[in-house]
């Protein structure tokens, strides 16, 4: 009588390990094509990368969405410390190791800085026109040399309390247009995209038309990421020194830029957000617009830039400002701002949005569970034909 020869000696129903792993990492094709369909189509469909431009540059949706006239922070005089470049920037820059030591004497003095001051960081690189240390002061139009961290507390005593020279520094006299823009990539993505293309931008169209005295530097967060490409312009205007703010500026604004507003004085009211010496307004008419920039700086009183507006316009001047810090004559310097450096449009969410229970058999599988399925249905099979076989 023939006997049936032993499970374990002809048809083993457990594999050796050596075949797991065999079938785990190098399944055959027989037991491949016993994956879903769904699933290896799944796997074959490329993720789809929506485009810097879209989400974070001058493409974005959110661009022009809201007026801009009023949404410049409200400030009298602007203190610039030129330190290291942008792309090294962190996103608080103003506790980097120099711009603290500023920040915290302005901040000790803030109730004896007789007018709204406003800290901004720019690069400083060796053997440029702007180096380390070096300290801009708008509008007078001055700069100092190679502020150390032993002369901070004399500096802000003499020159930002008092009003008065630097009797240890050189005052230099500073001729011509300075333009900075926001490029504080680590602070807001949007910005470290718009911000080197405007200064790229800019440099190009200035050669083309010979302009020297036109200088471009980038500066960190003043304020409204939404409306980048930021930038504020200082130049001299019927002998007084402004500063105008833009927003929503792209590299074809800028040839109007340097024509109208530097070379002829012309405000361009698209992309205007404010300027230096006015009070940040909300829904502002276009006469109040125009009587701000008419007027004398002097007839503005600091008492004036506190009480100014409904307690709704302080609120938007909050959320433009950052909710900085400010003394009782209006010293600002900390940008407090929520860093946005991953800002998501609608067409980003659309992509990442959950795909509900079919998520399972459509999404792109990974490696590890494409063996891992492969092995599961092996094993299966192996148990189909061991059992049939001795039925």
């Amino acid at each position: 009588m023939r006997t049936k020869p032993s499970l374990l000696s002809r048809h083993s129903f457990f594999p050796s390990p050596i075949s797991l792993y065999t079938s785990h990492r190098f399944p055959s094709a027989a037991v491949m094509s016993a994956v879903p369909e769904t699933a290896t189509a799944a796997a074959e469909t490329p993720v789809v990368e929506v485009d810097d431009n879209v989400k974070f540059g001058f493409n974005r949706t959110e661009m022009y969405t809201e007026k801009l006239a009023g949404t410049a922070i409200a400030y009298d005089r602007h203190v610039i410390l030129c330190y290291k470049t942008h792309e090294t920037w962190p996103a608080r820059v103003e506790s980097s190791d120099f711009p603290k030591l500023l920040a915290g004497a302005l901040k000790a003095r803030k109730n004896d800085i007789p007018v709204k001051t406003l800290l901004t960081i720019c690069e400083g690189r060796e053997g440029t026109e702007l180096a380390d240390g070096d300290v801009l002061l708008f509008p007078e139009m001055v700069k100092y040399r190679g502020l150390k961290e032993a002369d901070i507390r004399s500096f802000v005593d003499e020159v930002v309390v008092n009003v008065k020279p630097w009797s240890s520094g050189v005052q230099e006299t500073m001729t011509g247009s300075h333009v900075f823009v926001c490029a504080h990539n680590n602070r807001d993505r949007r910005c470290g995209v718009c911000g080197p293309i405007l200064i790229k931008k800019f440099k190009e169209e200035a050669e083309l038309r010979g302009l020297k005295n036109v200088s471009v530097n980038a500066c960190s967060h003043v304020g409204g990421h939404k409306y980048a490409g930021n930038l504020i312009i200082y130049s001299v205007q019927d002998g007084k020194v402004c500063g105008h703010w833009y927003g929503y500026v792209t590299p074809d604004d800028v040839p109007a830029l340097l024509d109208q507003h530097i070379g002829k004085g012309e405000i361009i009211e698209r992309i205007w957000r404010g300027q230096m010496g006015a009070p940040a307004l909300k829904n502002a008419q276009r006469t109040v617009d125009q009587k701000l920039l008419n007027r004398n700086d002097s007839e503005i009183s600091v008492n004036e830039y506190q009480t100014y507006g409904t307690k709704d316009e302080k609120e938007k001047e909050k959320e433009n400002d950052g909710g900085c810090c400010q003394g009782a004559n209006g010293f600002s310097c900390c940008r407090d701002e929520k860093p946005e450096t991953e800002t998501k449009t609608e067409t980003e969410k659309e992509v990442n949005k959950p795909a509900g229970k079919l998520d399972f058999l459509t999404r792109k599988w990974e490696q590890s569970e494409v063996f891992t399925a492969a092995a599961l249905v092996g094993a299966v099979v192996t148990v189909a034909v061991a059992y049939s076989y001795y039925r």
